[in-house]
Parts: C-alpha cells; structure tokens; sequence
C-alpha cells in the first residue's frame, strides 16, 4: 500500500541570508532503491530544508528507508509499493497522478532509471517539470575500462543529487550541512549493547559484491586482535540470513563482540549508529549511513574506487583503505564491483590486517 508519512521537525536553520526561490512550493524527490544511494540523499536534504524554509519536501522512495529521513523540517515519504498496485507502466501512471494530486510543482529524480523515467514521461502531461541527475556515465565508463584509463577523481555523487535541485531553481552549498544531534539511545538498545564505558566500533564487513568485502580469514585476524582491547565494544552489522549466522559465529568466539543482525528495526539501528565512535564498512550502505550522522567512517575497497564518487558524504580521503593499484592496475574495474578480470577479486587482500587496525587505532583513540 501507499504510505505518506511526515516526521517530527526539528529546526536547524543555517546562518546568515536565506535564498528565496521563485516557483515550486513542493518537490517530489524520486531515489527509490539501493540503501546506500537513500542515505546519500540525506545530507543533501538537510542542506535544502534549512536553506529554503518554504519549501515542502515529498521523497518518492521504498517505505523500509523512511527512517533515514527522521528529524528533516518539512520531509515526508510516500512509498512506492513497485511490487504491487504500483508495478507496471499502468501501476506508474496511477501513482505519478496520485503524486500530482498531493500538489507537486517540480520533481528532482535522483534516480534515472526505467521507472523513474515512466514517471518523468507522465509527470510532463502533467505539465510538471523533471530534472534528472547526471550521472556521469561515459566519465565513469572512461575510469572503469581496462585500457586508456582516465584515472581521476569524479564528482561526489551527493554533488550530482544537489545540482539536479541547482537545475530547478535551488542551488544548494553542501560546505553549510549541519550533522544532527546523536539519537537517544533505547532502554532495549541499551539491554542488547551494555553499559560499560567503552569506544563502540561498528563493522560492517559485507558488501553485495564479495570482490568489495574484505576475505573471511583477513576480517578474522582484524576482530581477534581488536577484541583483546577491553576499551572497544564490537558491533557487527549485516543483513541476510547467511550473513547473520556468520556474523553470530564470531560474536561467540570473539570476546567484546556482539551482532546487531536481525536484532533492531531500522530506526532503531540508524539511533545505533549514530552514537558510534567508528564506523568499518566495505564500499557499501552502512558506511553512508554512518556518514549521515557525521561518525569517522574507515572504508576498505576492493576492485572499486572513491574516485567513481561515492566516498561517504564528508570523510577525509586517507580514512579510505585501498588495494595495491601498482600491483591491480586496473582498479576500479567497474562503478559497483560486479566486473573485474581474472585474478582481481584477489585485490582486496592486499590491504592487510595491521593496515585496517592501524588506522583504527588512529580514528578511534
């Protein structure tokens, strides 16, 4: 079913003069997938609420990701049910006439796919202006191939979402993103982590593509070793039942570890979060999540790279833990880890345990 759903406001207006944009009152924002992509939009969402206080925000986009977008003025989501009454070209059509009728006046889509782009089709009968991200395409086609690589750093992908609403009439300066405040932490948080006075250590370890997750063994070498610190509690992140029972295997075996899998709705996992200390993550949705609430994000790549654009939002380039590029030259083989040659899923090992726990110890303490 549709769901519309507003959230509580909580005022962080910036300094200084506020820019007044002539036109649209309320924009749809279309990012309807991938969770990582969803917490990107975040930052760019706060920097636009508080720098044109009249707008009223609608984000087109699945209703488990609601969460992520608590405490931003004048946000709400409506959830795209693409599964069911909204599937199909018909389905789209009914819902970009449902969107219509909420008084949509521009809508930014961030997402430029085929079913966004259906909508984008009905929206114009509707006579409501579209502006579609860049993505960048052949930029990124020339950084990924094998031969004539053009090796150089693209722009940020929360720059590309903030020049879709620049091309709407909202040019937005990211420099002025202002974090929120920590999340209050539950009673039922607080039953399932403890309260000991301890550095809380997220690691997520997985990642969709395994040729961007860092090895087992190597993951194992890095848990034993920060599990002898009685300074650190170790919270393991992840979805998916074979994920779960992997990351329950090394909660037992590793002392000061624990799994939050399956243990936490979202919301509650994001107030987790947010009162980290440090966040691992491969190049994947975890880590973005953690830059959310602007917790140090130490990210290890495989055969991806920053340089594609997706860096969390805000973190210092030497928090990135990258392969040998003079022994993986090829590197990044593509934009989300699902093409490499032969030999390259090998990669990743050559960013070695007592690099990952260096620069742990580095951020952490």
């Amino acid at each position: 079913m549709k769901k519309k759903t507003s959230f509580n406001k909580r005022n962080s207006p910036l300094s200084g003069e506020i820019p007044q944009a002539e036109g649209a009152s309320h924009i749809l924002v279309i990012r309807l997938s991938a969770m990582g992509d969803v917490a990107m939009t975040v930052p760019v969402l706060r920097v636009l609420s508080a720098t044109y206080p009249h707008l009223k925000v609608t984000v087109l986009t699945r209703g488990f990701f609601e969460p992520m977008f608590k405490g931003i003025p004048r946000v709400s989501v409506y959830e795209a049910d693409v599964n069911g009454v909204h599937s199909g070209v018909f389905g789209l059509c009914r819902l970009a006439k449902d969107l219509r009728d909420l008084g949509i006046d521009k809508v930014a889509d961030l997402h430029d796919v085929l079913r966004s782009n259906i909508l984008k089709s009905v929206f114009y009968m509707f006579g409501i202006p579209v502006k579609q991200i860049d993505k960048g395409r052949s930029e990124k086609k020339a950084l990924t191939t094998e031969n004539n690589k053009v090796f150089k750093q693209l722009k940020p992908t929360v720059q590309r979402y903030a020049d879709v609403f620049d091309a709407l009439g909202y040019p937005l300066d990211l420099k002025t993103h202002k974090f929120p405040e920590k999340e209050k932490i539950s009673e039922k948080i607080r039953t399932l982590v403890g309260t000991e006075p301890k550095k809380w250590l997220g690691i997520a370890p997985f990642a969709q593509h395994n040729s961007k997750a860092y090895p087992a063994d190597l993951m194992e070498e890095v848990l034993g070793r920060l599990s002898e610190n009685s300074k650190i509690k170790i919270l393991l992140f992840g979805g998916g039942n074979k994920e779960k029972q992997q990351l329950e295997t090394w909660a037992a075996r590793f002392k000061n570890t624990l799994s939050i899998a399956g243990k936490l709705t979202l919301a509650e996992e994001l107030a987790l979060i947010s009162n980290l200390d440090v966040m691992l993550s491969m190049d994947s949705g975890n880590g973005h999540m953690a830059a959310m609430y602007g917790i140090p994000v130490i990210s290890i790549w495989g055969v991806t790279h920053p340089y594609a654009g997706f860096r969390p939002f805000n973190q210092p380039a030497e928090n990135s833990l990258l392969p040998n590029l003079t022994q993986y030259p090829k590197i990044p083989t593509s934009v989300y880890g699902n093409k490499f040659p032969e030999g390259y899923e090998n990669a990743i090992r050559t960013i070695s345990p007592q690099t990952v726990l260096k620069k742990i110890q580095e951020v952490l303490f």
